[in-house]
């Protein structure tokens, strides 16, 4: 099985976070997002990942050579061979998918890394195609797939004014034959077939079935956006929620402190007369005292006191000194 992971934004909606990492290196409960995604994904499957191929942007301050080793790395972790592509322009998803093309073999899951899901099916290989959807109360923001009575999908509909159908596309899909899916991208990019000024997967998948693919639902349990902070800090909620380990470190130096579970706090944090969580996370070197926070994220090498905060979220080798409050503040921000 190969994944190919299209994350070449710049993630703006969830600044000031975005300015110094992208978005999909973001940790949620002490990972990254887009590492979260991959062993979501290799649970869902099944079966060994042969390669992993990443698609970066072309700024470097986002995706150097450190965001591409750390990349590389998430790879080996499990596994597979590692590669990183770079889409020189935002030309649509088509094209993002299509700098990948020597994944485009086999067997090939696609998933676009600004998404976490929790899903209690296993992957039908014996289909064409897999769409990951979920229901939603009201599909106009989203692309949505219509089934019939056998369940197969026969028609992707992209943000309907009038949805007939509540099942959202939420990013991830899965091709039997990978190199089918790029000879219908190819064919795009060759005749300049676009929407809206983009290369759009939509009309390779459409252009497909046309030609007998069968492609089913994959439905999920929950669906987990990271588009802003609040989505974010919402789905390090919802992970925590459903962790089945103890994600606190055993080198906590808590100094007559309370950690309500569940929570995830790294190593060499101190706290010092702090309530910490439900719903915390904390990075390695964090230093939280006088305080009181719950459902937040808080990561590494920062200082935290007298506050007490809520739906907070805050980045690296930050200070933070004040009263109660909502906030959400970057790296080196005091």
């Amino acid at each position: 099985m190969n994944i190919i992971i299209p994350m070449a934004g710049i993630g703006s909606r969830l600044r000031p976070h975005t300015l110094t990492v992208p978005k999909p290196l973001v940790p949620v409960a002490g990972k990254p997002i887009v590492q979260r995604l991959v062993e979501d994904i290799a649970k869902v499957v099944n079966q060994p990942l042969e390669h992993i191929a990443f698609v970066v942007g072309p700024n470097e301050q986002f995706f150097g050579k450190e965001i591409q080793m750390h990349l590389l790395a998430v790879a080996q972790k499990l596994g597979a061979k590692g590669s990183i592509h770079v889409q020189s322009e935002a030309l649509g998803t088509a094209h993002a998918i299509y700098q990948a093309e020597q994944a485009l073999s086999g067997n090939v899951i696609v998933a676009f890394a600004d998404t976490l899901f929790r899903a209690d099916f296993k992957l039908d290989a014996s289909a064409d195609g897999t769409i990951w959807v979920k229901e939603v109360e009201d599909p106009r923001a989203f692309g949505v797939v219509k089934l019939n009575e056998e369940g197969t999908i026969i028609d992707f509909v992209e943000k309907p004014e009038n949805p007939e159908s509540n099942l959202a596309i939420i990013g991830i899909y899965y091709f039997k034959d990978g190199a089918a899916l790029k000879k219908e991208i190819k064919y795009l990019l060759d005749n300049e077939i676009k929407e809206k000024g983009e290369y759009q997967l939509t009309n390779a998948l459409e252009s497909l079935k046309s030609q007998g693919c069968k492609f089913i639902p994959g439905k999920v349990v929950e669906w987990w956006d990271c588009g802003n902070k609040n989505a974010t800090v919402y789905t390090n909620q919802r992970v925590l929620a459903n962790a089945t380990e103890n994600l606190v470190s055993k080198c906590v130096n808590n100094i007559n402190s309370e950690i309500i579970a569940p929570c995830y706090i790294a190593e060499n944090v101190k706290l010092i007369n702090a309530k910490v969580g439900p719903y915390v996370s904390i990075g390695a070197g964090t230093v939280i005292e006088n305080s009181t926070i719950d459902n937040s994220i808080i990561q590494s090498d920062s200082h935290i006191e007298n506050a007490t905060l809520t739906n907070s979220m805050i980045g690296n080798k930050a200070y933070y000194n004040g009263e109660a409050c909502e906030i959400s503040i970057g790296d080196y921000s005091e």
